[in-house]
């Protein structure tokens, strides 16, 4: 695994992770002992609430990930079953942008490709639905 600055700069998710480990280990040891004035100035850290904020840091790319894949996805169903041409060039422009997310998301946090089947299988559902509803609220369905 490359030093924290390299993981920072390669890996975002990743890197939250690995931090939040390390503060929650570093609390830990720094409750069981150490120097009173290290002990003083660490003791004014919220220690888990600080590790929580990080991971939910890496969890917003995963968010935005899952996000931009139902986009490709909603899309793709309304150009496979909406009869409408008006609205066709708006949606082929969204799922090429939303692949471009998709991409630039997945070079910033490479250690996401390994979550990619299942946020698709997340997203396919959410996307399928509100496919549905836009269909059948445009009587296309």
């Amino acid at each position: 695994m490359p030093d924290d600055g390299k993981l920072y700069e390669q890996d975002f998710y990743a890197w939250g992770y690995d931090q939040a480990k390390a503060i929650r280990a570093a609390h830990a040891a720094f409750s069981d002992s150490g120097t009173n004035d290290l002990r003083a100035s660490l003791s004014e850290l919220d220690w888990e609430n600080l590790a929580e904020e990080i991971e939910a840091l890496s969890r917003k790319d995963r968010r935005e990930l899952r996000e931009r894949i139902a986009t490709v996805i909603e899309h793709l169903i309304k150009l496979q079953f909406s009869p409408a041409e008006a609205p066709r060039a708006g949606w082929e422009e969204t799922i090429v942008r939303s692949r471009e997310a998709i991409a630039a998301i997945l070079d910033d946090s490479p250690s996401l490709r390994q979550t990619l089947r299942g946020l698709i299988t997340q997203a396919t559902g959410s996307a399928r639905r509100i496919a549905r509803t836009a269909l059948h609220i445009h009587d296309e369905a």
